[in-house]
């Protein structure tokens, strides 16, 4: 049960830590204060809260408010100190958090009869108020705490123990009490015979149905199968053969004894709450175990958090992921993360074996931020409105790792000048990619089968004085439409092992281009062959650029040319719109249980269809304008199909439905009855087990010769 209570106290310290990260950082970004909780109800001596959000020059000032007589409101926050019996401490937790405790200054202990002492409680109930905490700018309140206190005296029996060591005697082969169910002091347990605090009257009530021993507190008994049980008289003919010899201090019940030693009580108050204790690092990294710098901080990156960004998220070893933040700016942003500089960057992280890394930062400028900022406001031009310079719009970080360490990271800042005139609304890109391997180089997808979700690796021959060199590395990639979805600002993603995906972009056609169909033709499969560059596929997740062999041809199938004439100015035949990838993978083994999936074959074929001009719903423009364009889709996608693993003929019904001697679905298995004299028995060699197994089997004939049956026999047969 303690480590249940444990668990779940761990489980909730870290959700409360995950909310004030979360609180944290909206804070900040909103450059307030607020208290969190913003409402406390306390029973006990000591509260603790948080104040998070800009803290520098705050004041705590703690009083006791009523309510008010014609209002029934609660007053307004006062900057004025008072004196109270509540003692208030703060600690500032970070740049953005201040942790503050209140403690009462008097002893909760109830007043005796003859009690001159002022200093306790005259009654139960012994504290009944309620605090208004404000955090204070000068005389300027900026936020408001109430907290609720219910305190109830602290009760202490009169024959209370003294509080001294207790010495608990030598417990070797005894209970660690005499009466292991006496567990209520100076009363009698029920059912619990052993129990000293029960009168004669008691015991006789229950004397019939007394716990089972040991916990009963009564010595056990000798089971029947113990050798010294059993008399030659009335004793089995088996007996000899099966009996079992042990001392009686052999018990199941010593893991609940132990050497006794000394106690000391931990004396504190009634009333107690665990410090929230820094982070621990841990000393070799795990999938999901937080990164640390140097100075035991976490590793932030701004993520995705129950649908909102959050500045001060953790990074997790070994978990990729790619957001988007969107931010409204009214003017020009002066704090991270859209204000970086390489410096801030530059930390120095543990490598989880003792040493440290430092972020390697690579800047990346962009010129055209349209992708980036979208408002109605928003401008294009610098030389109106507000120009806001060396904005981080995106920040990728690259971790390389071995094993359960870091080996290198690096990071790309990207920045660029942004010009709004009164708003705009800012997408910024964060990501984060583990690599594995030393230093920075080409990731595999798998070692050696592909994982489900890592990048197909596919590759072009690199020629090398009309010799054929090594295979140079590149992707297989679909559509992957941004903004306004054309194909002219259209980008690209890598096809993923194992995940089937359709995507695909918008081309303006006109009506002059449709008369000019080859050309038309050529452009578009211009646009689908610079999906697929590569000639070659590798089989597994890790190739060998100089191995041949871990390499497999891409086939691609040539497009069917229609010799068909277009007879109407206003259509195009034979457009090879679809692009299809079918890869075709196989498991080939397993390695510690995982399946080894590779790759047999890639085929690139294309589907044709026909484009034409639509002058429906009353608009005819593009029917007569010969620039007037229309939209037309472009698609690609990628299909990933199995190949069976052949397991042989296929069974016959007899063997389908026949269950008797099947172990894996029937509850009684004979052929296991004789387990150890089998070949899957592996405890010791089979020479020796068979043996054994021969050996007993005599024993059995014999005793069953020699015993009852085989004397009844003979009696009757004289």
């Amino acid at each position: 049960m303690a480590n249940v209570a444990n668990i779940s106290f761990s489980k909730l310290i870290f959700d409360a830590s995950w909310c004030i990260f979360l609180l944290t950082s909206l804070a900040h970004t909103q450059n307030t204060v607020v208290f969190q909780p913003s409402f406390l109800t306390t029973t006990g001596p000591r509260v603790t809260a948080f104040l998070l959000g800009n803290t520098t020059d705050i004041s705590l000032y703690v009083r006791s408010v009523f309510p008010s007589n014609t209002t029934g409101s609660i007053e307004p926050p006062s900057c004025v100190a008072e004196d109270t019996q509540w003692v208030l401490s703060r600690e500032q937790v970070g740049k953005t958090a201040l942790q503050f405790q209140l403690r009462l200054d008097r002893s909760l202990l109830l007043c005796g009869d003859n009690e001159t002492e002022t200093d306790c409680c005259p009654q139960p109930l012994c504290v009944l108020e309620t605090l208004q905490v404000s955090a204070c700018v000068g005389s300027t309140p900026q936020a408001s705490l109430l907290i609720q206190v219910k305190i109830h005296a602290l009760l202490v029996p009169g024959n209370a123990a003294p509080e001294n060591s207790t010495v608990i005697p030598n417990q070797i082969y005894q209970p660690l009490g005499s009466c292991p169910c006496d567990l209520t002091l100076r009363a009698c347990d029920v059912r619990c015979c052993c129990d000293r605090d029960c009168s004669a009257e008691d015991l006789k009530l229950f004397e019939s149905h007394c716990f089972p021993v040991p916990f009963g507190g009564q010595t056990p008994a000798d089971p029947d199968y113990q050798c010294s049980v059993q008399s030659s008289d009335n004793s089995p003919d088996w007996f000899p053969f099966l009996c079992v010899s042990s001392p009686p201090e052999n018990n199941p019940y010593l893991g609940l004894f132990y050497q006794g030693d000394t106690i000391p009580p931990k004396p504190g108050p009634s009333f107690q709450m665990q410090a929230l204790s820094a982070p621990e690092p841990p000393v070799l990294y795990i999938q999901g175990s937080p990164i640390f710098t140097l100075c035991d901080q976490f590793l932030t990156i701004p993520q995705m958090v129950l649908g909102q960004c959050v500045n001060n998220a953790p990074v997790a070893f070994l978990n990729n992921f790619e957001v988007r933040c969107v931010t409204l700016l009214r003017s020009c942003p002066t704090g991270p993360y859209l204000q970086t500089q390489p410096e801030d960057l530059m930390i120095q992280v543990k490598n989880g074996q003792g040493g440290g890394v430092v972020v390697d930062v690579v800047d990346e400028e962009v010129l055209d931020v349209s992708q980036f900022i979208s408002s109605k406001d928003a401008v294009t031009s610098l030389d109106t409105g507000l120009v806001c310079e060396n904005v981080t719009l995106g920040l990728h970080y690259k971790f390389y790792w071995k094993e359960n360490s870091i080996t290198s990271i690096t990071v790309t800042r990207t920045v660029g000048t942004i010009a709004l005139n009164d708003s705009g609304v800012l997408t910024t890109r964060y990501s984060a990619e583990f690599l594995s391997g030393d230093f920075p180089g080409d990731p595999n997808s798998g070692n050696p089968g592909y994982q489900v979700g890592r990048p197909v690796i596919a590759g072009i021959v690199d020629m090398l004085d009309n010799d054929t060199g090594p295979i140079q590395r590149t992707l297989v990639s679909l559509w992957k439409p941004v903004s306004d979805g054309l194909c002219s600002t259209v980008e690209t993603k890598p096809i993923l092992f194992g995940e089937n995906s359709t995507s695909g972009c918008l081309l303006q056609v006109s009506r002059q281009n449709l008369s000019q169909c080859d050309l038309l033709r050529e452009t578009v499969t211009t646009l689908q062959s610079s999906l697929v560059t590569a000639t070659y596929v590798a089989k597994r997740g890790n190739p060998d650029p100089e191995m041949l062999t871990d390499w497999v041809n891409i086939s691609f199938m040539t497009t069917n040319s229609t010799a068909t004439m277009e007879g109407n100015p206003n259509s195009c035949y034979g457009i090879p719109s679809h692009q299809q990838i079918h890869v075709w993978s196989l498991v080939t083994g397993m390695i510690d249980g995982i399946p080894q999936r590779e790759i047999l074959s890639l085929q690139v074929s294309f589907g044709l269809s026909s484009w034409a001009v639509d002058c429906g719903g009353g608009d005819v423009s593009t029917c007569v304008d010969l620039m007037e364009t229309q939209f037309f889709p472009i698609t690609s996608s990628v299909t990933f199909i199995d190949i069976p693993i052949n397991t042989g003929p296929p069974k016959t019904s007899f063997q389908i439905n026949f269950t008797e001697y099947d172990c894996n679905r029937n509850d009684i298995c004979w052929p296991e009855l004789a387990f150890p004299v089998t070949k899957y028995y592996t405890g010791e060699q089979y020479s020796q087990s068979l043996a054994k197994g021969l050996i007993l089997a005599f024993f059995f004939i014999a005793a069953s010769i020699l015993g009852t049956p085989w004397r009844q026999i003979r009696q009757a047969w004289n």
